[in-house]
């Protein structure tokens, strides 16, 4: 039996500002079937491009990358905003769809040609994996591929990932 994953997704108008239209993932975590079936397709994406390791953005990546990374036997690296990881790092600046940031990754996350996913809850404008992907290539792995739980239509994320492998659970409207 397929569960449809798209129900257990909140939409939150106005969050975090006025015009933008909050996709929360929250209640498919609180939903332990759907969670598992949304780390089982993010598993099977990872199996399919050869997945050495997984990266999550802060936070929801980590919610969505840890359990991948242990069910696949692989390491996991997570991707920080500004003053949080104590090592040598790496970094990015990137855009948001309402602001700007920087991401930061230990130095020695990523290994010479390792084949790195990429794993998120959401693609809007694409500005924190294309950050992400800048640092795993500075470093000298290999984005053998991106994977998000949800992909909003309308919007430049997709464009912005052009070259790369980029695999979505589900396809939601931006509005």
């Amino acid at each position: 039996m397929s569960i449809d994953l798209t129900k257990w997704i909140a939409t939150v108008p106005g969050f975090p500002k006025e015009g933008i239209l909050f996709r929360d993932v929250t209640p498919m975590l609180q939903d332990p079937e759907s969670y598992r079936e949304a780390t089982r397709q993010i598993c099977e994406y990872c199996k399919s491009v050869g997945a050495e390791m997984i990266v999550g953005p802060e936070s929801r990546g980590f919610i969505f990358g840890c359990p991948a990374a242990v069910e696949l036997g692989v390491g996991f690296a997570p991707i920080r905003k500004p003053g949080k990881l104590p090592r040598e790092t790496v970094s990015c600046k990137y855009d948001l769809e309402y602001g700007s940031n920087e991401l930061f990754m230990h130095k020695d996350a990523i290994k010479q040609g390792q084949r790195v996913v990429i794993v998120d809850d959401l693609l809007a404008t694409g500005g924190t994996a294309k950050a992400t992907c800048k640092m795993i290539e500075e470093m000298g792995g290999v984005v053998a591929g991106i994977c998000f739980v949800v992909e909003l239509s309308g919007l430049p994320g997709r464009e912005v990932l052009e070259g790369y492998d980029v695999h979505s659970l589900m396809v939601l409207s931006d509005c």
